[in-house]
Formats: C-alpha cells, sequence, structure tokens
C-alpha cells in the first residue's frame, strides 16, 4: 500500500513540453494525483458545464440527489423526496446538521438561491431544459423545498446531480457582486467531500479532506491533487511513471499497453454525469455568410470524412456521429433518415450549384476555424478535407477558455468546436444546443445561433410526457428535423477510456464526484 504519494520536483520534457514541479507532499496523508488536461480558469460549476471546472468542484460541492451507475437518484443533500401525482410538483426533505466548509449550516435558502439566482440564468444545460418548464421554486421552511412545475417534468431527478445543479452557499454569492467574476469563484466554499485548498496557474489545484462531511467514513483519502497536463500524452506517461493516480482520457496508442497491465485498471466512460456519452462537433456560425445557408452547409458536411476522422483522430474510441443525439446513448437515440455520406464529388458540385465558384487560384472562400490548442490534430485533418473542395480553412488555436470565449461569449467565429456530453437524459446534455431560447453568451450552449420552433415544442414535449417510450418517439422526431436542418457538424461519438493506478480503489467513473469513496487498497 502506498500511504502517500512522493510527488517529484519535475517531469522529464515531453515533445519540449515542460511538466512544472509538484507541491511537497506530507509523509502521514494519502493523497492521490489526478491529471488534469484543461486550465479550469474559474471555481463556480454553476456558471459553467466546462470540461474543465466540474472534475474538480464535483468533488467540493453537493447536489440534492446523485446518481448511482445506473443513473438512478439516490440521497444526497436531500434525504428523501415525494412527487405529486400529477408529476407538475416535487417535494425536497434535505439532510438537517449539513454545514458548508467555512461553518455555515445549509439550509433549503442555499437551494432556492442557487437555481433562481445562477442556474437558470448562467447554466447551460439548465437554462435550456429546466427553465421553460419551472414555475418557481419554493423553501416552506429551512429543510423543504418545493419545485413546481408549469406541466409534468419527468428528468428532473436526473438533473439535479453535482454535475448538473451544484448547490452554492447563499451567505457567500448572494452579496449583489456579478456572478461570472465574484471572488468566491477563486475560491469555493462548498458541502461536499474535500475542500478547496490551493491553485496555482498552469500547474495544480489541491483539495484536502472535509473532516466534518455529512457522509460517515468518507471521503477515503486525504488529498486530491490535480495536476494540469493540457497533453495527453503527457499525462499517460505520467501515469506510466507514477507521478500520477488517474487520466480521464486514455490515448488511443496506449490503450492495449494499460489494459495488459495488472498494475492498471481502464474502463470506458459510461453515460453518468462523470461519464461521457459524448459527441465531438463542429459548430457553423449560421448568422455568418454563406453558412447561413443550408445548401452550403450540407456541400460542406459531406465534404468531411468523419470515419477517418473517428480511426485517426480519435483512435476509434467511439464512432462517426450521424445526428444531434449520441448513438451511445442507452435509449433515446434513433439513426436519422437524412444522411451524409462522405462524398467529395457531390460536395464539389454542391459548392458549384450554390455559386461559390473556384477562383484562379482553384479556392472558393476562406472561413476560420476558432479552437482549443489540443485539437491540432483535429483542425489539419479538417484543413486539409476541406481544401478537396475549394474551402481554405483558416485555424485560429487558443487557449481552451479563449476558444470558449471567442465561440460562446463575442461570437466571432466562422466554425468553432465543442464537446457536448449528452447526459443522464437529453432534455439535460442535449436540449441546450437546439434550443432558441438557449442562445446568447452562455459557454456550451446553442452555440450555432440555431432556430427551429417545432424542435422547441418538441423538446417541451419530450420533457412532460413520463412514458419512455413515447418519449423516445419524439427524440426521433427531433433528430430527423435537425439533421435535415443540419445547424451543426457531427462529428464523433466519444467512447473513450479512463485509467487509473491499482493501488487505489473505488473510483466512480459514471459520477461527477467520483474521488468521494477512492481509497487506498490494502496490502
Amino acid at each position: 500500500m502506498r500511504c502517500s504519494i512522493v510527488l517529484a520536483v519535475a517531469f522529464v520534457a515531453l515533445a519540449c513540453e515542460n511538466v512544472r514541479s509538484k507541491p511537497p507532499a506530507t509523509t502521514d496523508r494519502v493523497t492521490v494525483v489526478v491529471a488534469l488536461g484543461t486550465e479550469p480558469g474559474q471555481l463556480n460549476p454553476a456558471i459553467t458545464t466546462g470540461g474543465g471546472v466540474h472534475p474538480i468542484t464535483d468533488q467540493i460541492f453537493n447536489g440534492l440527489v446523485g446518481l448511482d451507475e445506473q443513473l438512478n437518484p439516490v440521497p444526497e443533500l436531500a434525504e428523501r423526496w415525494d412527487i405529486a401525482e400529477d408529476g407538475q410538483v416535487y417535494t425536497f426533505h434535505l439532510r438537517r446538521g449539513v454545514t458548508w466548509h467555512d461553518g455555515a449550516p445549509f439550509t433549503a435558502a442555499d437551494v432556492v438561491f442557487t437555481f433562481d439566482q445562477v442556474l437558470l440564468k448562467y447554466h447551460s444545460r439548465t437554462r435550456a431544459g429546466l427553465g421553460p418548464a419551472l414555475e418557481r421554486i419554493e423553501a416552506p421552511d429551512d429543510s423543504t423545498v418545493v419545485f413546481r412545475f408549469k406541466y409534468p417534468y419527468a428528468p428532473l431527478l436526473q438533473r439535479l446531480d453535482v454535475t448538473e445543479a451544484s448547490i452554492l452557499p447563499k451567505h457567500v454569492y448572494g452579496d449583489g457582486r456579478d456572478m461570472l467574476t465574484h471572488r468566491a469563484n477563486q475560491h469555493p466554499v462548498g458541502t461536499g467531500a474535500f475542500v478547496f485548498s490551493d491553485y496555482v496557474r498552469g500547474d495544480r489545484i489541491v483539495l484536502d479532506r472535509n473532516m466534518h462531511y455529512f457522509r460517515p467514513g468518507l471521503p477515503g483519502v486525504d488529498r486530491v491533487v490535480f495536476r494540469i497536463l493540457p497533453s495527453a500524452a503527457t499525462a499517460s506517461l505520467a501515469l506510466e511513471s507514477g507521478d500520477v493516480d488517474y487520466i480521464s482520457s486514455v490515448p488511443g496508442p496506449d490503450l492495449t499497453r494499460f489494459r495488459t497491465r495488472s498494475e492498471f485498471r481502464v474502463v470506458q466512460s459510461t453515460g453518468g454525469s462523470g461519464g461521457s456519452v459524448c459527441q465531438e462537433v463542429i459548430i457553423p456560425n449560421l448568422a455568418r455568410p454563406p453558412l447561413n445557408r443550408l445548401d452550403v452547409r450540407r456541400a460542406i458536411y459531406s465534404a468531411i470524412d468523419r470515419d477517418f476522422i473517428a480511426e485517426r483522430v480519435y483512435f476509434g474510441q467511439g464512432v462517426a456521429a450521424t445526428g444531434p443525439v449520441s448513438s451511445r446513448h442507452p435509449w433515446a437515440y434513433l439513426a436519422p433518415a437524412t444522411k451524409y455520406p462522405y462524398d467529395v464529388a457531390l460536395a464539389n458540385q454542391l459548392l458549384d450549384r450554390s455559386g461559390l465558384r473556384r477562383g484562379p487560384d482553384g479556392m472558393r472562400v476562406t472561413l476560420s476555424f476558432a479552437h482549443a490548442a489540443n485539437q491540432a490534430r483535429l483542425a489539419d485533418v479538417l484543413r486539409d478535407q476541406l481544401r478537396a473542395v475549394g474551402i481554405v480553412l483558416r485555424l485560429e488555436p487558443l487557449d481552451f477558455n479563449a476558444a470558449v470565449d471567442r465561440v460562446f461569449v463575442k461570437k466571432d467565429f466562422d466554425f468553432g468546436f465543442a464537446s457536448f456530453c449528452n447526459g443522464a437524459d437529453p432534455d439535460i446534455g442535449v436540449r441546450r444546443v437546439y434550443s432558441s431560447s438557449n442562445i446568447g453568451p452562455i459557454p456550451f450552449s446553442n452555440g450555432a445561433g440555431y432556430r427551429n420552433p417545432a424542435v422547441d415544442s418538441l423538446f417541451s414535449a419530450a420533457a412532460s410526457t413520463i412514458d419512455r417510450a413515447k418519449r423516445r418517439e419524439l427524440y426521433g422526431r427531433i433528430q430527423s428535423l435537425v439533421t435535415e436542418d443540419l445547424p451543426y457538424f457531427w462529428l464523433f461519438d466519444s467512447a473513450g477510456y479512463r485509467a487509473w493506478r491499482a493501488t487505489f480503489t473505488e473510483f466512480h467513473p459514471w459520477s461527477g464526484a467520483f474521488m468521494e469513496a477512492v481509497r487506498p487498497v490494502m496490502p
């Protein structure tokens, strides 16, 4: 058993990328080191769905409910709940005696504040799905919260876990300051298993055990160190050398090696709040010509070899995407009738008909692609494929947070990129991408600016339908309409892998709070 991890002074440089020194370790603490691929920037989970934020903050905060491995709701800050027969009223009975990390008591007022003042305004998935259905949230007393809906709302329990709805402290955030720049975003105060300790930008985030956590016996380790390692290859080598204990994405070339060695555990990512039923998506700016024209979008999509991308960019850890719902979604996916096979000749014909004819240099138009620097391989492939049909793709690699700001906030792009995770229910992870009410300066929202009233209505109908077979039917109609409209270019349905050192056990990769139960393996 390794009761502490001796943190090395530095990693050896890899491909000219230096890994900065680790924090000093104490000899009497059980520490787990987790590789983090993206600089989080800020640590308020209720204002973003960003993949660099939630792996950290989901250990600091809690939701009203949790989700088990089968995505069934289980008690968390709410110890039990009642649902009215008409499906329009949900009453949550909160745990008593829970305190925030600063010692203040947790109450129903914190829940009402979080939803009314933060999640429904800034969290793209909550705003798109819960916003249209919710009438109001009430706190009749300190231990009770009541959600009242305009119509029956089927997905509520699946969207109240820590990833979808982290509860914030009203006494910290309710001071009238700007939520997006609030000072507490850098020093979060939660109720969760771990307490924020330190954030060294570009290097690490450190969390310590919450000695007053409301779940007896948890967490199982004393310290978690998130190391910021933007290169997946660097993270993989760090796991192999023992400098990191957990990586959330195993590079394709390394998968077989990790699977065949007993000192590692490798699992495929699943579809819970911490899972990755996700889609890699190109976002066309529908407000800009020529991408505002359906014929041009259809031509460009036909010029993209998605099977090649699945194999050569993502190393077969998933399949080429076909539409707005991942083919790995457990029940809501239906193969759309409208298909866009790879066909360069057809793409050229469609572009000729659209009036985008080749100039003397053989090129038709130049379009920009704003993307995070870690998507360089994908960007190179897209540039080469689109050049074959006369489109010059001007690559604009950016820091991850800068790329998000350029695409979702400033709207200053021709093409953008996002990995949109579907979540436990399409109303959670899919709707936010296509709902017209979710067009705005909100990260990971409807970045394309897509509007279709029929799609909006179908999403509302699906959310208000209890019967899952009928909901599947409605989502099938949504997939059909959206695929015909082609507001996005769906590239890849992810089926990635996670790996950790076998000296630790009880990682819960389906959960946002994947670190809560981790403990060292006893000899």
